[in-house]
Parts: structure tokens; C-alpha cells; sequence
């Protein structure tokens, strides 16, 4: 690629591309796959602590709410409770490795499909009249979790223009939190509800699951997943459709060809081609940003934030009432990294992020540690449990423009296409293992760590954020399938990947 050429790619994606009508709709349809994710895993911190749920399922659980002199960080620690939880994560653990193939063989647009499907199925648990019918319910919801996590962001970073991606790309994630916001309300008024409350929050899943449905029948698939398949002249339409009738769309349609191509020199598994040594940066990757993120906290302070309002001496609806401000904190935060994103770059946000969820994360451990003390049984005073709100938030907005959007977007892009569904598959299983892991054990580590276990998690982001500033490209602005080149120029890793033929420039600056 001339330096002309990479110039005029990095500024404006090939050549006169647009964003399109058809570009705007594919991706909100690819990006509300998050909304049903979100509103998954969001459903569960406020059913654990509602009590028409309790009541019908844990009624031990409610009887030690009610008992005085219960230790507060114990209140939840139940392993059937947790079963129901970690059930969700284990199964998008073991689907993930499945939908990466499935990704790449039948196409992103068909995966997100698979995903809906068994989302809407999933969602059929709140008939549930027993704990074996609601755990086979959230396994459903996590194996549709598994191909909708992995297909809906590579769609959004291979429809998107270069120069945007990174804001396109973090949709996903904004989606998310929409979700996270809409399981919130709905637990908010469910909660009010005697004996059938819980049968509301787990049945409104249905409709965001039609959505998504509904939805991925009719957008296009992608033009680098077609030309995967052969199908040159759907994909030249394709990319004619997405990018306006005005583009010049060979430049972009012979990069993806390429790419293709060097996907079918190698005779092996894309899985098994990740051990070879060109592909270590990928490999590191993967494993690491997909480490770091689960390692954030983010999980169980998404998960069980009502739990957490809950154990400083809110009521159960406060609780939720405090999880909602949250949620629109996160929204407001995820939107200013859309903003941000493609302006500053990814690594810039990071550092940021890095350090408000250390702030906040030792914060809470001291208030933790003052207030409740070890053994749980001082009450906490009713400032300090308004301080501990406004820190879960300053840790929301830090998550918010970091790690909870960028995480996304980098692994979505960073990777080429030989292995890119590859590398989001396994991603997805270490994801889901981790979080299974997390979900599984959250409450019995916060019976038996107490503040410490914020701490853990502060320890944990001064590693990642130093990781970050050491090991991670700068991708702002560079062509998906000219990633190499960014590899290529890095100081550690251009040791590992084949020379690139010419260096990539972006609009803004050096890659």
C-alpha cells in the first residue's frame, strides 16, 4: 500500500466512503446483541435480592436478611444462588469456542441470528417452577451470549468506516449499559410486586431478544465474511451498499480479498495456527485484554451492585434504586469514550481509566474496612453508605471510558481476519471462564475477604494499566485489514510478525 493511498484510507476510509443509511441501521441492529447481553446480566443483581424471588427459590436467603445479628458481607454467600449466576458464564465460556467457528463458516450476519434465537428461547424461563428449569434458562441466555458477543462486535468493526470504528464499535458496549439501565427499571417495579414480581423481570427478556431477531434477518453480512465464503460479487454489493454509491470501493474490496487469501494459504485450524510464532502478539493479546477486563471487578459490581447497596443498609428498592443511577452514570460515561475515542486514541483512555478505578477501588476498601469493620457487624452510617454510591459511580465513569467500551473495540480490530474470529472465540471462552469463576465465588470471597476484596481488585488494574502503556499499539485511525503494519512498527512486537510492506499512517498522526 502506497504512503498516498494508507493517507487517504486512514482519513477517510477508502476513498470517499460515507456513513451510509444502511451502515447506521446494520450496526444498531449488530449493537442491541449488547442490549440483550446487558439486560441478562444485569436482570440477575436485582432478582438475588428480591423477594418474591427469594421467597419461591432461597427462602434461607431471606431469613437471614431479616436476622439482626447476620454478618453483612455473608448475607448472599448460598452456592445453589450461585449455581444460578455462574451458570449464565459457563455456558458462554463453552459456546464461545463453538461460535467462533460458526462466525467464520455461515457468516457474522447468521452467528448474531443463532444468538437471538436462543436468547428468546432463554428468555422463556420466568414460567420456571423450580431451580433446574430457571439454571436451564440462563444456560440458553449464556450460550446465546457466546455467539452474539463474538459475531456483533467483529460485524460492527468490518462494516464500519476506518475512521469512525472505534466510536461504531463501542455501540456494542453502550448497548450493553442500555441493557444493564432496562433490567434495573424493570426490577425497580418488580420488586413491589408480591409472589410473581420475579416472573416479570425474566419474561420483559423476550422483547429485546425479538429485536435482535427480527433484526439480523434483514441487515447485510458483511464483505469480509462473504469473501471468506467465495461469494466475491455479494460481497462487492455488499461493500456498494454500505459504503454509498459514490465510493471508490476496489481499493478496500482488493484489501479484504487479500486478506482472505493469506486465510487460505494455511492448510491448519485457526486455532492451532495461533501457537505459531507470527501470531504471538495476537495470542498475548487475546488472553490479556480478555484477563484485564474480567479482572476490573466489572462483573461482580455490575452483577451485584443491588447486593452491594444492599449489604450498607439500604432497602431492597433503594438498592435498586442505586444500581439505576449507576446505570445512567455509565451510559453518560460510555458515550463520551464513543466521542473520545477516535480523537485521542484508545491508550490515552485507558491510562485515564486506569487511574479513577484505582481511586475508587481503594476508596471503598477503606470505607469498607472503617465502617463494617471485619466481622461485619457494625452498621454502616448513612453518610459513608451515600459515599460508597458515589464511588461504585466514579468507578462506573472510569470502567465507562476505559476498559468497558475499549475492550471491545480493540479486540474487535486488532486482529486479522485469518484468525480473527479465532482470537474472539477464544476470548469469549476465557471471558465466560472467568466470569463463571467470579460470579461463582463473589459472594463466599466477600463473606470471607470483606474489604480486601476491593483491594484485590485496585491491585489487579495497576497491572493492566501498566501493561497497557507498555504492550498495546495505538490503532486510532488505521484500516482493519492493514493492521499489520501496526504490529510491524511496535517496539516488542515487531520482532514476532512478518514485515509489513509499507508503514500505515492515520489521519491524525503516526500509527
Amino acid at each position: 500500500m502506497s504512503e498516498e493511498r494508507a493517507l487517504a484510507v486512514g482519513a477517510g476510509g477508502y476513498g470517499g466512503g460515507e456513513i451510509t443509511f444502511t451502515v447506521v441501521m446494520s450496526c444498531l441492529t449488530a449493537a442491541s446483541g449488547g442490549l440483550i447481553v446487558g439486560y441478562d446480566i444485569g436482570i440477575t443483581g436485582g432478582l438475588t435480592q428480591m423477594e418474591s424471588f427469594l421467597e419461591a427459590f432461597f427462602p434461607e436467603i431471606l431469613r437471614k436478611m431479616s436476622n439482626a445479628q447476620q454478618d453483612a458481607y455473608c448475607i448472599f454467600d448460598s452456592q445453589v444462588l450461585n449455581a444460578f449466576v455462574s451458570s449464565f458464564y459457563l455456558a458462554g465460556m463453552l459456546s464461545s469456542l463453538l461460535a467462533g467457528h460458526v462466525t467464520r463458516t455461515l457468516g457474522r450476519k447468521n452467528s448474531m441470528l443463532i444468538g437471538g434465537l436462543l436468547f428468546f428461547a432463554g428468555a422463556l424461563n420466568f414460567t420456571a417452577v423450580n431451580i433446574s428449569m430457571l439454571i436451564i434458562g440462563r444456560v440458553l441466555l449464556g450460550v446465546g451470549v457466546g455467539f452474539t458477543s463474538l459475531s456483533a462486535p467483529v460485524y460492527l468493526a468490518e462494516i464500519a468506516p476506518a475512521r469512525w470504528r472505534g466510536a461504531f464499535t463501542s455501540t456494542f458496549h453502550f448497548f450493553l449499559n442500555v441493557g444493564f439501565f432496562m433490567a434495573d427499571l424493570v426490577n425497580y417495579g418488580a420488586t413491589t410486586i408480591p409472589r410473581w414480581g420475579w416472573r416479570l423481570s425474566l419474561g420483559v427478556g423476550i422483547f429485546p431478544a425479538a429485536i435482535i431477531v427480527v433484526g439480523a434477518a434483514m441487515i447485510p453480512d458483511t464483505p469480509n465474511s462473504l469473501v471468506l465464503s467465495g461469494k466475491l460479487d455479494e460481497a462487492r454489493a455488499s461493500l456498494r451498499r454500505i459504503r454509498g454509491p459514490a465510493a471508490d470501493i476496489d481499493a478496500e474490496l482488493k484489501d479484504i480479498v487479500q486478506a482472505a487469501e493469506e486465510d487460505k494459504r494455511y492448510s491448519s485450524g485457526a486455532l492451532r495456527r495461533l501457537g505459531r510464532r507470527e501470531y504471538r502478539p495476537h495470542l498475548v493479546m487475546a488472553v490479556a485484554m480478555t484477563v484485564f477486563l474480567e479482572m476490573t471487578g466489572v462483573t461482580v459490581v455490575s452483577i451485584f451492585t443491588p447486593l452491594l447497596f444492599y449489604t450498607v443498609g439500604f432497602t431492597s428498592q433503594k438498592a435498586i434504586l442505586g444500581s439505576i443511577i449507576t446505570d445512567i452514570v455509565s451510559l453518560v460515561s460510555i458515550a463520551a469514550a464513543a466521542v473520545a475515542v477516535d480523537r485521542y486514541g484508545r491508550r490515552s483512555l485507558f491510562f485515564l481509566g486506569g487511574v479513577v478505578l484505582v481511586l475508587s477501588l481503594v476508596a471503598m476498601a477503606c470505607i469498607f474496612g472503617v465502617q463494617l469493620g471485619t466481622d461485619g457487624g457494625a452498621a454502616m452510617s448513612r453518610g459513608y453508605a451515600a459515599t460508597v454510591v458515589a464511588l461504585v459511580c466514579l468507578y462506573t465513569v472510569g470502567f465507562g471510558v476505559s476498559w468497558g467500551p475499549l475492550s471491545w473495540v480493540v479486540t474487535s480490530e486488532i486482529f486479522p481476519l485469518e484468525v480473527r474470529t479465532a482470537t474472539l472465540g477464544l476470548s469469549g471462552a476465557i471471558s465466560g471462564l472467568l466470569a463463571f469463576a467470579q460470579s461463582q465465588s463473589f459472594l463466599e470471597m466477600l463473606c470471607r475477604f470483606k474489604y480486601g476484596t476491593f483491594a484485590y481488585y485496585a491491585g489487579w488494574v495497576v497491572v493492566m494499566t501498566a501493561f497497557v502503556a507498555v504492550f498495546l499499539p495505538e490503532t486510532k485511525g488505521v484500516p482493519i485489514e492493514s493492521m499489520g503494519a501496526v504490529w510491524a512498527q511496535h517496539w516488542y512486537w515487531k520482532r514476532f510478525v512478518k514485515p509489513a510492506p509499507a508503514p500505515v499512517k492515520q489521519a491524525d498522526g503516526p500509527a
